[in-house]
């Protein structure tokens, strides 16, 4: 009896012992996985930050306040007031005696060409949209506010220091002083950067702005969503509800999901070969690039329209036919519109993958050089991913700030677009 009961204390301290390990194991798992979260989290915040830090300056720009006198015999000489001899006028002379009036001490070519250099490339463009738009200016003298360079802006802004020696920074020691004068007078201001949501892409970083990168994303998004969402929902209403279950079928599944996990630069060489090479499309061009992008989400929408149907309780389908509706009519009218909520999930998720996809957009030609705003599915344009690849490329001081600002924006559509598919799901979701 004393053999019998030892054995049994012995049995208990080692299953205690092992219940302890087992309790320990769970707890350290439990840690790891708290400590991966945090250290994910810390990453995402690290991220977010660097970001935000930078790239929030884009969105403010410095104005000066420039004196003009819209002079005839520099405007219109002959007074003929044709457009053609408007448009040829040279405004930068304008803009450069305007500089002048508050500098009567500047003299010599490379001073004058200097103090010039305040003022962005692009402000005599501003001069002249302002006359075209009310000649009645000519002859006239207006207070216009217009853009500082892009060197200018940074200093301005902080981001070239001042202590830097002056062989090191592009703006000199004669333009920082000018600066100073002007600024003592209140003629230079730093405002609200409205050009960089309604221009498109320039090569003076003060002149750049993501309206061209954003209709050309939406235009493509558009085409995306016309080819990839009724293929992708009728071919997942087959395969679930009526295709037979064989290897043909079962060859057809593992293709899909294979293709949902394919690099999507593999999607963009299909889309040079295809519909460049073989039926000549344009370059650069939302249509095409929506068609490679609807190829590309394709699969995952199938996947989760699949999902969605399957998750209609079968009692559904048993009831409808019980009432005598064909099974076309019960995959259409019963099946589907419950399944919808699910599908549009997937739908809008697939969307937001697409709008962020760079790589099978270069490959089609969307990463030229594009200062239009696209106005049809066949103009040349870029999307948003492909406008932060060329800012991030380009040497200018200026594009630092603008390309982090054009991700804000872009993470901006992707945050929304999940909103918006989590909302649905909570709004139109049926439990059974």
């Amino acid at each position: 009896m004393t053999d019998v009961l030892a054995g049994r204390s012995l049995a208990d301290s080692v299953a205690r012992a092992r219940l302890s390990k087992r309790h320990r194991a769970e707890r350290r798992f439990k840690y790891y996985g708290l400590v991966a979260i945090f250290a994910a989290l810390a990453i995402l915040s690290v991220l977010l930050i660097t970001i935000v830090g930078t790239g929030y300056t884009a969105f403010q720009q410095t104005y000066i306040q420039v004196d003009v006198d819209f002079r005839a015999d520099v405007i219109d000489p002959q007074g003929t007031g044709l457009e053609s001899d408007l448009r040829s006028a040279n405004y930068a002379v304008l803009l450069r005696d305007g500089l002048l009036k508050h500098f009567p001490d500047v003299e010599g070519r490379t001073d004058r060409r200097e103090l010039t250099r305040l003022v962005s490339s692009g402000a005599d463009i501003r001069l002249l949209n302002m006359v075209l738009g009310d000649p009645s200016l000519i002859g006239t003298q207006q207070q216009i506010w217009v853009k500082a360079s892009a060197d200018l802006d940074s200093f301005i802004k902080g981001q070239i220091p001042r202590d830097v020696p002056e062989d090191q920074r592009k703006v000199s020691d004669q333009q920082v002083g000018w600066i100073d004068a002007l600024a003592e007078k209140g003629l230079v201001e730093k405002r609200f950067n409205i050009d960089f949501f309604t221009s498109a892409d320039s090569r003076e970083p003060e002149q750049a702005g993501i309206l061209g990168a954003v209709v050309g994303s939406l235009l493509t998004l558009i085409v995306t969503l016309v080819l990839s969402f009724p293929v992708a929902v009728m071919a997942a209403i087959y395969l679930e509800e009526f295709a037979p279950k064989n290897r043909l079928t079962d060859f057809i599944e593992i293709n899909i999901n294979n293709l949902a996990a394919v690099p999507s630069i593999v999607f963009g060489l299909l889309g040079l070969a295809v519909f460049l090479g073989l039926f000549g499309l344009p370059r650069s061009a939302p249509l095409v690039g929506g068609m490679v992008l609807a190829l590309m989400t394709m699969p995952t929408i199938i996947i989760a329209a699949r999902a969605a149907l399957k998750a209609v309780p079968p009692s559904i389908r048993e009831a409808a036919l019980g009432m005598g509706a064909s099974p076309i009519q019960t995959a259409t009218h019963h099946v589907l519109p419950l399944a919808m909520p699910g599908i549009l999930t997937g739908t809008i998720i697939g969307m937001a993958q697409a709008l962020g996809e760079t790589a099978p957009l270069l490959m089609i030609g969307m990463v030229a050089f594009i200062v239009d705003v696209p106005g049809s599915f066949t103009d040349a344009a870029t999307v948003l991913p492909v406008q932060v690849y060329l800012w991030a490329d380009a040497p200018e001081r200026g594009f630092v700030e603008r390309t982090s600002a054009a991700i804000m924006v872009l993470l901006a559509f992707l945050i929304a677009m999940n909103i918006l598919a989590v909302f649905l799901r909570k709004r139109f979701e049926r439990r059974w």
